[in-house]
């Protein structure tokens, strides 16, 4: 499945620093723990982390880039399924009955650590936004 994702032509350099920002405040209206931080981030050493943290500037992996990517998508999905941000806010953390989710939150499967996790959960949002409208 992996060879179907595609990313945006990386040099890590030039996105670090507005990829940073977008997912500390995301991070933020997610309302999530620093550990949940880091393994989302694909669990760099926690120096790495906080000066990520402190500086929102940084060079990034092609993964961290990824990572951080389809965070982002998740997020914008999210805005457009759901009208009320609160609402698109609070759903990563709800309990799930969709098979992939399997009674658990979207965000228990995305801190599985695993790209896949973010990719999938990704995929199923587009789809809900296909079905939608």
């Amino acid at each position: 499945m992996h060879h179907a994702i595609r990313t945006e032509p990386s040099t890590g350099g030039d996105l670090g620093g507005p990829a940073l920002r977008a997912f500390f405040s995301l991070a933020e209206h997610w309302k999530l723990k620093g550990a949940e931080q880091r393994t989302l981030l694909g669990d760099p050493p926690e120096s790495t982390y906080f000066k990520w943290k402190k500086q929102q500037e940084g060079s990034l992996s092609r993964d961290v880039i990824e990572r951080i990517s389809y965070l982002l998508g998740i997020w914008k999905d999210l805005q457009i399924l759901f009208p009320d941000t609160a609402q698109a806010d609070a759903w990563v953390r709800k309990p799930n009955a969709a098979p992939l989710f399997g009674g658990r939150s979207a965000l228990d499967r995305m801190l599985s650590g695993n790209v896949a996790d973010l990719y999938v959960v990704r995929q199923y949002l587009d789809a809900q936004r296909g079905w939608n409208g």
